[in-house]
């Protein structure tokens, strides 16, 4: 029997990550809950300027239902999210893609109230009390009594996640800084105006003509990954004007002596063994738009990986911020669904991390 699941929050994520959950036999989505209008859900879970028209015939019916090559949906517009039905419809878990429940608190009442089981989060909660998970690097850490509230961490930490594991495994990271060279999303403006999303004020101003210094979390995020690095990371973001694909420029100290060609030879091996699926490893002089539609974590570009002085590490890291990530949720869904509610093995494998 498979899971049923539902929907909170229909952005560009929440779109992606059903797109490719529909496609998974384990599950079973009977609802989606978003702000906007049914009709406006449906039109853009079908046709996407990025990720082109999905292959599937996509149908509103009224303002709440639509059609996916005629399976029904019903669709709701809750801002408050335990007045949706959850139970009533026999949901078991809920992915959580509004970005505005961020703590364990705000996120309870979908075990208290709507009587879910699992909740999976399209951004990271730091917070005791939920788990943040990166495939590939902590996945192990799930169980029977942390399952229930799971992240999926965010997109620049799931490309950060696997180069940090490749290089703290093998040449032990002292300490680091990463910038990354991120494409807009939905908390900029087009044009110049009040940004009500964001406190940032450069993220008020144009993001299809500005280059826009910003935040980034994943960097001190990643010791929720790897504790032992808690305050020896740190970064920034760039946000570009460009609409997918972006770049992490990782720069590490670290412990061991290494030189470019065993840093390359560390990534590639990484990239066909332990994160085999997750990391890519590139030798060709590739550029952003040649990674849209990648659903790697991240792809080592070869080229430009240095090292400065025996112990400084720089390496760029491309990743598909939507849809590889989108991917890595629908395949922690999975993960969790099989493991903790069907009590099967999960339809993918990734190892384990040492």
């Amino acid at each position: 029997m498979p899971v049923k699941v539902a929907v909170n929050g229909f952005g560009r994520i929440g779109r992606l990550t059903f797109r490719y959950l529909w496609e998974d036999p384990k599950f079973d989505i009977v609802h989606v809950n978003d702000l906007c209008s049914c009709e406006s859900a449906a039109y853009l879970v079908k046709y996407d300027s990025v990720h082109g028209t999905w292959n599937k015939t996509v149908e509103c019916e009224g303002d709440d239902a639509f059609t996916v090559d005629g399976k029904r949906l019903t669709f709701s517009r809750h801002s408050d999210f335990t007045k949706v039905p959850f139970q009533d419809m026999g949901v078991e878990m809920v992915l959580e893609c509004t970005g505005k429940f961020l703590k364990v608190a705000t996120l309870q009442p979908y075990f208290d109230v709507c009587g879910v089981k699992n909740v999976v989060v399209s951004a990271p909660v730091k917070e005791a009390g939920a788990v943040n998970i990166v495939l590939g690097c902590n996945h192990q850490l799930l169980n029977e009594t942390n399952c229930h509230l799971v992240t999926n961490a965010s997109c620049t930490t799931n490309c950060l996640g696997p180069v940090v594991r490749a290089i703290h495994s093998t040449l032990e990271i002292e300490h680091g800084c990463i910038t990354t060279i991120h494409d807009v999303t939905g908390t900029q403006t087009i044009v110049d105006m009040p940004n009500t999303k964001k406190s940032d004020l450069r993220r008020a101003r144009s993001g299809m003509v500005n280059l826009c210094p910003t935040s980034t979390g994943s960097a001190t995020a990643i010791v929720e990954i790897y504790p032992e690095l808690k305050g020896k990371l740190n970064g920034l973001a760039v946000r570009v004007p460009l609409l997918n694909a972006s770049l992490t420029d990782c720069v590490f100290e670290v412990k061991n002596k290494t030189t470019a060609e065993a840093v390359n030879a560390i990534l590639k091996e990484y990239s066909e063994n332990q994160l085999k699926g997750l990391m890519g490893y590139e030798t060709m002089p590739l550029v952003s738009t040649d990674y849209t539609d990648d659903t790697r974590s991240c792809i080592i570009d070869a080229l430009s990986t240095q090292v400065i002085d025996d112990t400084m590490v720089k390496i760029y890291a491309w990743y598909d911020n939507e849809c590889g990530y989108s991917k890595r949720m629908a395949e922690l869904c999975n993960l969790v669904a099989c493991k903790f509610i069907l009590k099967e093995e999960p339809t993918f494998d990734y190892p384990n991390p040492n």
